[in-house]
């Protein structure tokens, strides 16, 4: 541990005091949070819609600018992973429990309880199916995407420290390496930890509700304490062997068991249905999307709340799970230029998202339409298991989904025990296996706390008030970004110039 930073100490206490408030009081932990989670909602709703919505049109511009040709190592740099490799790794890590967590009960919820429409209609369908994709889309993966690009871009191309707090020196100088740059690491790892923390909390409650719908095991928290602990020794093994191991061959298995399970819900399930709605959607999507971006409704009570309840608390997860996410695909993402690199990460990932939604949402949609169940009653953890329920193979596509939330449960605390080690080793691309097992231990403590003393609940309240200070920090490296890649502009020349008219003497 001699190789660790103040950030490492500071924020080990930080987590330590909130773990212990949350073992003796949980209680008032749950009301603090839920306190704070209400204040920032209420109060800066319209902050993140901006904010988001201008990570969204930053990345675009980098996509279109000259800027884009300027590569994420040395100019004649290789991408170190396949195309494939890279891709399973930055999705499974990005946001694959999340998928299978919501991937049928978001467009149900929304069908039953949909925010403009008359529920269980025709016009609360199209809503449930476009505002799943909005949530899942450009704007999330805007998020991952800018705090992955500044971190890669000052990492391998300038040869700055992997740390959040160097991808600002443009701005800050000489105090990224202070006081100040120590806090700007300390909010970015307590974000992380939350932000992680709050997934494994979703994750060990749906593979708790599938193993209590197939095989009627409790669904209580000391079957979830026993899931987390077993998970965290599987992926403490598997975070010591690196990321070209263990991270990688997990990711890779990770994407066989989605498709696997994807195709077959496409294929048992109502095939034409699902392509019409994943057509429909897209339309409605690219249609609504500056709208929906927008959107508050400070007018309508009923809508603000349910904003706040989905579109406020998406932003704010993505934004808390941001540090985590882009120091991982920034690490993978060396050699690439910075519009393939926008491309594949925002482009990518958004159609497999829709793909899924369009599947497992439409079918539990048609599934409760149609009259032939009624999956209204389901917990959110068991909808999914609800759906496949009422399809053929239905135990063994819910096994699978059971095996595909395990190793994505696995991919995703593995990968953050790694993050975090390098957040608190000064940047080392190889942090200590003894720092890495400290956070992966507190990111499970973490997320036993939040599951007993408030639920699902508890763990959303709690990653909301995470994210609120590190999106100031996204602001910051945006600028900082921005200036340090127009200054490399001028040295290289990258100006599209205007063609010289010529004069009357010429």
């Amino acid at each position: 541990m001699k190789k660790v930073s103040n950030v490492f100490w500071i924020t080990v206490v930080l987590v330590a005091i909130a773990v212990i408030y949350g073992i003796i009081d949980p209680q008032g932990f749950e009301t603090s949070t839920g306190n704070l989670q209400s204040m920032i909602t209420s109060g800066f709703g319209w902050y993140y819609l901006i904010i988001v919505s201008i990570f969204v049109i930053v990345c675009l511009f980098f996509i279109v600018s000259p800027l884009g040709s300027i590569r994420l190592g040395k100019p004649d740099e290789k991408p170190e992973y396949s195309t494939i490799s890279w891709f399973a790794m930055l999705f499974s890590a990005g946001m694959g429990i999340g998928l299978v967590f919501w991937g049928a009960a978001e467009p149900l919820s929304h069908y039953l309880a949909p925010p403009t429409a008359t529920p269980e209609t025709n016009e609360a369908i199209r809503e449930s199916m476009k505002y799943a994709f909005f949530h899942w889309g450009l704007h999330a993966w805007a998020i991952y995407a800018i705090v992955a690009l500044a971190l890669a871009y000052f990492k391998f191309r300038k040869g700055k420290p992997g740390l959040i707090s160097a991808t600002l020196s443009p701005i800050l100088g000489k105090y990224s390496e202070g006081k100040i740059g120590t806090l700007v690491d300390v909010i970015a790892v307590f974000a992380t930890v939350v932000g992680v923390a709050t997934t494994l909390g979703f994750g060990a409650s749906q593979i708790n509700g599938g193993l209590s719908y197939l095989f009627n095991i409790p669904n209580s928290f000391n079957v979830q304490l026993i899931i987390i602990a077993i998970v965290t020794v599987l992926f403490m093994i598997s975070a010591t062997t690196g990321v070209s191991r263990g991270i990688r061959y997990l990711s890779n298995a990770n994407m066989v068991l989605a498709i696997i399970l994807f195709l077959a819900v496409l294929i048992v399930g109502p095939t034409l249905f699902i392509l019409n709605m994943f057509t429909d959607s897209i339309g409605a999507y690219a249609q609504n999307i500056v709208r929906m971006s927008f959107q508050i409704a400070p007018l309508n009570e009923d809508h603000r709340a349910w904003i706040d309840g989905w579109t406020i608390f998406y932003w704010a997860w993505w934004i808390s799970w941001s540090p985590f996410v882009g120091i991982f695909i920034a690490r993978v993402s060396r050699g690439r230029t910075i519009r393939e690199f926008l491309t594949g990460v925002l482009l990518a990932p958004c159609l497999v998202g829709f793909l899924w939604f369009s599947a497992f949402g439409a079918t539990a949609i048609d599934i409760q339409s149609s009259g032939i169940a009624d999956l209204s009653g389901f917990a959110t953890e068991q909808t999914l298991f609800a759906v496949f329920d009422q399809l053929p193979l239905g135990p063994v596509l819910s096994i699978v989904a059971i095996l595909l939330i395990s190793t994505f449960f696995i991919t995703s605390a593995d990968s953050a025990t790694y993050v975090l080690g390098m957040q608190t080793t000064h940047g080392s691309l190889n942090p200590s296996n003894s720092v890495k097992l400290t956070w992966g231990l507190a990111q499970s403590t973490v997320a036993l706390i939040l599951l007993y003393s408030g639920g699902l609940q508890a763990l959303q309240n709690a990653l909301i008030a995470g994210a609120f200070p590190f999106s100031f920090i996204m602001i910051l490296m945006v600028i900082a970004l921005y200036r340090s890649l127009r200054e490399e502009q001028k040295q290289l020349g990258l100006y599209v110039r205007p063609r010289k008219v010529p004069t009357k003497k010429e």
